[in-house]
């Protein structure tokens, strides 16, 4: 298990979606390194989505040691988002 795990869940028809993702995968990239990206497409793996409670895109979803700490849901701000994963973040790491 990974320590520290940023869940993206989407579909190809989001077009939100599309924009906000490169702009998640460079803060992480940035200020997170050691925190995973894993993408989740809803329409190909529902029952990871249902298995999550996801019902809607984007959500990303911030977990730490197996738990999750933090989700964010349609409008999701990368100053909320990167103020939300810092001190876990560095707690950790």
């Amino acid at each position: 298990m990974e320590t520290a795990i940023l869940k993206y869940f989407s579909h190809q028809h989001c077009n939100v979606c599309k924009v906000l993702m490169p702009k998640v995968k460079q803060l992480l990239k940035q200020e997170f390194p050691k925190m995973a990206f894993q993408y989740v497409n809803i329409e190909e793996e529902p029952e990871v989505a249902a298995s999550h409670q996801v019902f809607t895109v984007p959500t990303i979803l911030v977990l730490f040691e197996g738990r999750e700490y933090y989700r964010f849901a349609r409008n999701v701000s990368i100053v909320q988002l990167k103020e939300a994963i810092e001190r876990p973040y560095h707690l950790l790491f």
